[in-house]
């Protein structure tokens, strides 16, 4: 197996050896901000989950109403495959930038509608309608995101360096969603309980579209220099006919960071309030600081796997969430703020580190042909299937068993599984380090570390 790697660079520098710390610079703001905003987006529906469900989901029962609104949240990791497929192909058939451009703007314009939704009270049925569409082209939108901005940044880098500069996409993500914890405590710290269940939810949505505009003027200016051939006529076609095991393969390794991600940072805040006694402001506290501490355990691990390869990193995250997800969310159920904080961070820092080194290991797994649709599916897939769906199953799995502790299982065994995918990666793997020069001169293969 080959994988090519070409050269996205700014509009004006026309050879590697231009490749500055500036550059490099601004080839990671593009990668990312869009991304950054994306999660920002994304990710305040599940902070807001119980405010957007008793405005457009009003229920007799509290748990009623919750579980239609994490319904809606859910809906939008549906569209997500679909998204992936999408934006795959247009990253595939007409560019990596076209696939970032156009995804930005999806995201922002759904975000900012959400924003300004009247609730159900107001306009009856209708509210929740759209609201389920909105959030419908925001999965759309992510699903083409958040694959197409990592190999973005793989493309880009240098060789040796393919890890750490892949570990910046989802250090956007991160970031994104700080941000939208940041926002959310932000809103519950000034506004009263009150006013944030009238309005005080809505202005985090609507500040998003100043970024998104921000974003798509820093991703204009970046043009891509691809391998000297030609793309593949159907994407998606080549990519399930030949590259099937590939996508397989990779949605198991995505199953412990899609489960972690959500159960960590979206559900924990909703789960510790209702079942620990810790109130929001507390829960978005411990949030907040759990996940600016894992923005550097993002591109420490993706360093890290330059260094020693990303097969041994991921065997030890996979295994270690494996084997603490249970301990630490029965730490946490104490209610204690330190205790809580323990085992928030703990969790936090292994899905953190776990999605630092999975971009570039995606990306060295698939070829340049069909990179982006394999592993748009391949992500999206795993993440609407297991991810988006987390804070739903997790609500029901409490509401079922009558075991507050359900989601930890839950947690576990999707590690689990990511453990066995990581044992499954070939311990080296073969690709071509390919540039407009070295293709030039026939290309040439190395032995790198997987």
């Amino acid at each position: 197996m080959t994988t090519e790697f070409p050269q996205i660079i700014p509009a004006g520098v026309m050879t590697q050896e231009f490749r500055t710390p500036d550059t490099v610079r601004r080839g990671i703001i593009a990668g990312v901000v869009g991304n950054m905003l994306e999660w920002y987006d994304f990710a305040l529906f599940g902070f807001f989950a119980s405010q957007i469900g008793a405005h457009f989901f009003p229920a007799t029962n509290p748990t009623a109403s919750l579980l239609a609104a994490y319904g809606t949240f859910a809906a939008g990791f549906l569209m997500r495959p679909i998204g992936g497929a999408l934006f795959g192909w247009i990253g595939d058939k007409y560019g990596r930038k076209q696939a970032l451009l156009w995804s930005v703007l999806a995201m922002a314009l759904p975000s900012f509608c959400i924003g300004l939704l009247p609730s159900e009270s107001s306009v009856g049925i209708i509210a929740p309608v759209l609201l389920l569409i909105f959030r419908l082209l925001q999965g759309l939108a992510v699903g083409g995101e958040y694959m197409a901005s990592s190999i973005f940044l793989v493309e880009g880098a240098i060789p040796g360096k393919r890890g750490f500069m892949g570990a910046w996409s989802p250090f956007g993500c991160f970031a994104g969603t700080l941000l939208g914890s940041a926002a959310g405590l932000i809103v519950n710290s000034v506004l009263s309980p009150a006013a944030v269940m009238d309005y005080g939810w809505r202005i985090p949505f609507l500040l998003g579209l100043a970024v998104a505009l921000g974003g798509i003027v820093i991703r204009r200016n970046f043009v891509e220099k691809v391998p000297h051939q030609p793309p593949a006529k159907s994407p998606l076609g080549e990519a399930f006919r030949i590259h099937w095991r590939t996508i397989l393969h990779l949605i198991l390794l995505v199953c412990g960071l899609s489960v972690g991600f959500y159960t960590t940072f979206v559900y924990s805040a909703t789960w510790l309030k209702q079942f620990a006694g810790i109130s929001a402001k507390s829960g978005f506290e411990i949030n907040t600081i759990a996940m600016a501490l894992s923005l550097g355990a993002v591109l420490a691990a993706g360093a890290w796997s330059d260094r020693i390869g990303r097969r041994p990193v991921l065997i030890v995250i996979s295994g270690l969430l494996m084997v603490v997800a249970y301990p630490m969310m029965s730490l946490m159920m104490s209610g204690r703020w330190i205790a809580v904080f323990i085992g928030q961070v703990v969790l936090s820092l292994l899905v953190s580190a776990a999605a630092g080194v999975l971009s570039a290991t995606m990306a060295e797994l698939a070829p340049w042909r069909v990179r982006c649709t394999v592993l748009s599916i391949s992500y999206n897939f795993g993440v609407a299937l297991l991810g988006g769906t987390t804070p739903l199953v997790a609500a029901w799995l409490v509401s079922r068993t009558g075991f507050s502790l359900a989601p930890a299982v839950y947690l576990a065994l999707s590690g689990a599984l990511s453990f066995i995918g990581a044992l499954a990666l070939p311990k080296v793997m073969p690709h071509r380090l390919t540039t407009e020069f070295q293709a030039a001169r026939g290309g040439q293969v190395a032995r790198h570390l997987a």
